[in-house]
């Protein structure tokens, strides 16, 4: 059960009222407070599970890597959600910092490459920070810049952009990390590119999917 509600209130974008009316409606009558302590308690462990899980794909995501970065509003402060995404669309990291600037952008390469290593190029838009932060960590080489070149990481934001919406905002960094880093974990277990797989293979993978969650 805690399993279920977690993944429903971390994967799709619902409040904790909504999660508490679907439970209801398959005979689980929880209050939904249960339901915000279940996801603080368990949320994260569950999803560093999956991520320990994927430890065989680190030298295959080390071919190319998109990040980029998006606004986020904090008690009404601007913060910046860093997040860098492989070629195959997975999230690698996520990261929350008050700054967009060099030393932000260069704190995000060196934590993503402690767990996955230097890639083969990296593909950004033409934020000046991250041209400096690489000529720090010695990958400048292997930038590309170019229209549209970044679309990958830029339509990686928008499935935690409308859960974002659904909770109303965050309250603090911690609370947003927490939730980023989790949410990244999760919706990389049940991503199965279904526009590039056949109805049978998706239905297949998303069954493995729900099997292992479970």
């Amino acid at each position: 059960m805690i399993r279920l509600t977690v993944m429903m209130y971390v994967r799709y974008p619902l409040s904790l009222r909504h999660v508490d009316d679907i439970l209801l409606e398959r005979g689980i009558d929880i209050y939904h407070e249960t339901i915000r302590y279940w996801w603080n308690r368990f949320g994260l462990m569950l999803a560093n599970e999956i991520r320990k899980r994927r430890t065989h794909r680190r030298s295959y995501s080390r071919w190319r890597w998109h990040p980029d970065e998006v606004f986020v509003r904090i008690n009404g402060e601007t913060h910046y959600l860093w997040r860098a995404v492989d070629h195959e669309g997975e999230v690698l990291e996520v990261f929350v910092t008050k700054r967009r600037d060099r030393g932000a952008a260069l704190k995000f390469l060196k934590r993503t490459m402690k767990h996955y290593g230097p890639p083969r190029s990296i593909a950004t838009d033409r934020f000046r920070s991250y041209r400096s932060a690489m000529k720090v960590t010695g990958n400048a080489a292997g930038q590309e810049c170019g229209r549209w070149l970044n679309n990958r990481a830029e339509n990686s934001h928008q499935p935690f952009q409308r859960r974002e919406r659904a909770m109303a905002k965050f309250r603090d960094m911690k609370t947003l990390q927490k939730f980023a880093a989790a949410h990244a974990s999760i919706h990389n277990h049940f991503n199965h590119d279904r526009h590039l797989n056949s109805s049978d293979i998706f239905k297949q993978n998303r069954s493995a999917a729900l099997a292992e969650w479970r």
